[in-house]
């Protein structure tokens, strides 16, 4: 979305080389996300961490292997796929001084160097009662498109919304002053991926006790409407609010020990909130946020 400016940006599927394969001998298509964007273009994205002798071969197979399946037998050769090839690089494919690479086919005269325009086509184009009454002129650009990200030429500066994404892939981290669609999740998901196997584990017990908690709310609920219906619907609604309360009481005592316990690590021993947590065994981000809110 953010390096073609497009929002309409869906997923098709994630593929895996091993299971797109149509028969024993066929080549692995590395191809890890197919999806389509506004204009119904197929765009694969191909995360690439290790350095391949043949690598601009394999860009070649991938996208050409996708055309051929998207076209069906016998179709119309004016309805095959348009596709974009976006390569996401951990190393140098060549010599250059960017970091991000564009490329596509384009035909010029061997003598005057001139770029030839492909002539129009004619499209016919229906009216709104499904006749066939009106026909209009459209370019057609079908050659594959390929952009190559070169993340460790990446220079750490953002100017643009695709910047954002680069920084995140070099750094592990998202930058202060993302906006770009999708960065509160990876914000989210590199939070804990960046935790400690100890925080990690906190993190997950914590997850666990939440969804506890939850579930015995509602087996409370749930054991009060049963009580209700042999001892009177209403007196057991009662019952069940009340062993409800009991349940949040003892859930806020312990967050009163935990508020207490931070803030005495925080302001009078001068812990920092990694130290906090590790001491507690709990998320860095509950902390700070009791530290903000208190």
């Amino acid at each position: 979305s953010a390096l073609l400016e497009d929002d309409n940006i869906k997923i098709l599927s994630i593929l895996e080389s091993e299971t797109n394969q149509e028969k024993e001998l066929d080549k692995y298509n590395r191809v890890d996300i197919l999806v389509q964007d506004s204009k119904n273009r197929k765009i694969y994205i191909e995360i690439q961490n290790t350095w391949e002798v043949d690598y601009i071969e394999s860009l070649l197979y991938a996208s050409s292997k996708i055309i051929v399946e998207n076209q069906e037998l016998g179709e119309n050769f004016r309805e095959i796929s348009k596709v974009i090839s976006i390569s996401i690089l951990y190393f140098n494919l060549g010599r250059g001084n960017d970091y991000i690479y564009y490329g596509k086919t384009h035909f010029r005269g061997l003598n005057t160097g001139e770029k030839l325009v492909i002539k129009k086509r004619v499209q016919k184009q229906q009216d709104t009662n499904g006749f066939e009454t009106k026909y209009k002129f459209i370019e057609k650009d079908i050659f594959p498109e390929y952009y190559l990200i070169t993340v460790e030429r990446y220079p750490n500066i953002v100017k643009k919304r695709i910047d954002e994404w680069i920084y995140m892939f070099k750094n592990d981290k998202v930058p202060d002053t993302a906006s770009s669609k999708g960065m509160d999740k990876v914000k989210e998901k590199l939070g804990v991926l960046n935790m400690s196997k100890a925080q990690r584990k906190s993190h997950e017990k914590h997850l666990i006790n939440v969804a506890r908690d939850k579930k015995a709310w509602e087996d409370i609920q749930i054991e009060g409407y049963i009580k209700g219906e042999k001892a009177g619907i209403e007196q057991g609604i009662e019952q069940g609010i009340e062993q409800g309360i009991e349940q949040e009481k003892a859930n806020s005592k312990e967050a009163r020990i935990l508020l207490s316990s931070v803030m005495k690590l925080y302001y009078k021993d001068k812990k920092t909130i990694t130290e906090i947590a590790k001491i507690l065994q709990e998320p860095p981000e509950k902390i700070k946020k009791i530290v903000e809110d208190n």
